[in-house]
């Protein structure tokens, strides 16, 4: 055997087992996350050895990659400053992600019967969430026999609370990808169960009681009306059916009506002495200390029950800070972009944005090119994840970025492929 078909041979391989891990990932996000870490990992490092094989690195210097290398670096230059031993290994090791989703784009999701199978894969999980919420919803307990959470959310498959996020991410893709099809059809039968089918989806997210990924469901459901004409009618109705899910949740789930509706105008109307607040301005309060490289990876953790950040913002009527150390103090800053800012100051927070809205422009391109339903579904859901007035998950914590780099990384694989397809073929 020559080198050459010994390193063929490794590309097929390693190609094949990748392409396994990606299929089962959604499920290792759900139940077994240090593997879907790993599953991650290996993908990213077979791509940059696919790379080497084939003398393919023009992709890594071209559209939304040089931006994530400058965040990398922002980050890594920031946490060797300012954090721990820990800390630079972590940020060294944020690499992956990015590595992961330019491995989905070129080389992994390279053709249709690819993209439906981890579609089915990500189908499968959006349902089990919503059958485990349900079951608990019912009988009073998830299939492990946890109940719902103190605050009255269901926690799905869960222990805590955290149906919420991933059944948001998996909603449009996953889900509402059905009814959406469904309603296009002539027949009346079928519209009326895809209406019946975008209503359930839309009662599950309220009955969950999370309120930021039903804000975001909801948000999803605008952009859906916005984006696919042919569905605008079906989209509002079932938007309209989940208000009338609100208004009656203080009869079929007054826990869910507590969290959802009865805590969210209280945080609201008192924002800036809420915990949201205290976080924001804690946050806000590090990047003017440190306004061009930030504190680096785990700055916000490490850094925010020092009291050189302990003020408030006289800029902003109310925005007083807290009596205590600890108020305002957690493991993040609960919103994506303060906690980049946070991590690698402006400098980085401008990469981020610019690598961010490089994916939307080339998601939203295709979708309104090729007029593809499942690419207008991957670009609602990363519009929905990068929203940036929104309480979120850690970015960084694999629990998140499992979902949201696999989001980002299928739906530019699509992209890819339908501008592809749409090229037109020489030849002589």
């Amino acid at each position: 055997m020559t080198m050459k078909t010994f390193l063929i041979s490794c590309d097929v391989h390693l190609k094949k087992i990748s392409l396994a891990l990606c299929i089962f990932l959604p499920f290792f996000q759900l139940r077994g996350r240090a593997i879907a870490d790993l599953s991650i990992l290996f993908i990213a490092i077979s791509f940059l050895l696919y790379c080497t094989f084939e003398k393919h690195y023009r992709c890594l210097l071209h559209g939304w990659f040089p931006c994530a290398l400058g965040l990398w670096g922002v980050i890594v230059v920031s946490s060797i400053l300012n954090g721990s031993t820990h800390a630079v290994l972590e940020a060294i090791a944020l690499l992956r992600y990015f590595v992961f989703v330019k491995a989905l784009e070129e080389w992994l999701l390279d053709s249709a019967q690819k993209q439906r199978l981890l579609g089915l894969s990500v189908t499968l999980a959006g349902v089990w969430i919503i059958c485990q919420c349900w079951e608990q919803y019912l009988i009073g307990v998830n299939l492990w026999g946890y109940p719902r959470w103190q605050d009255g959310a269901l926690t799905g498959p869960f222990f805590q609370p955290r149906a919420g996020p991933p059944l948001a991410i998996i909603m449009f893709p996953g889900l509402m990808i059905y009814p959406m099809r469904m309603v296009q059809k002539k027949e009346l039968a079928r519209k009326l169960a895809g209406l019946a089918l975008m209503s359930f989806l839309l009662l599950t997210m309220v009955m969950i009681g999370q309120r930021m990924p039903a804000l975001l469901v909801f948000f999803g459901f605008f952009l859906c009306a916005m984006l696919v004409k042919t569905t605008r009618v079906a989209v509002l109705l079932a938007t309209l059916s989940g208000f009338v899910a609100l208004g009656l949740l203080p009869f079929i789930s007054p826990p869910s009506y507590n969290k959802l509706v009865v805590r969210f105008l209280e945080q609201i109307g008192h924002f800036s002495q809420s915990p949201y607040g205290q976080l924001y301005m804690r946050a806000l309060n590090m990047v003017h200390a440190h306004p061009l490289l930030g504190l680096g990876y785990n700055g916000f953790r490490t850094h925010c029950g020092e009291t050189a950040y302990l003020y408030g913002i006289p800029q902003f009527a109310g925005m007083v800070a807290g009596q205590g150390i600890g108020a305002g103090c957690t493991i993040h800053p609960h919103n994506t972009y303060l906690e980049i800012a946070t991590t690698a100051g402006l400098s980085g927070l401008v990469l981020f944005v610019w690598m961010v809205l490089l994916w939307l422009k080339k998601l939203l391109q295709a979708a309104l090119a090729g007029r593809d339903l499942m690419q207008a579904m991957l670009f609602i859901t990363v519009c929905m994840l990068f929203w940036p007035i929104a309480s979120t998950s850690s970015l960084f914590t694999e629990r998140t970025a499992g979902w949201v780099f696999l989001m980002v990384g299928w739906g530019l694989a699509r992209a890819r492929l339908s501008g592809s397809a749409r090229t037109p073929q020489t030849g002589a």
